[in-house]
């Protein structure tokens, strides 16, 4: 099987998941995204893949969840 990456990534405002180049966005929290790239990650395992799944950590002065300034 192959390998199934899956990218947390700051789209604006707000945050998306970034997989085989498209990126899903819209989320109002990286732990909401975070939360949908494991549920497409859980079924990628269920089909034999390789699973990696990404997420940044916080940059100086951001808050845990969101873009906004802590």
């Amino acid at each position: 099987m192959g390998l199934a990456q899956y990218a947390v990534i700051a789209a604006g405002e707000e945050w998306g998941v970034l997989h085989d180049g498209n990126l899903n966005a819209g989320y109002a929290t990286k732990e909401a995204a975070f939360e949908a790239a494991t549920a497409a990650a859980a079924l990628a395992i269920r089909l034999g893949h390789e699973v990696h799944v990404s997420v940044p950590g916080r940059e100086e002065g951001e808050a845990a969840l969101t873009k906004r300034p802590a």
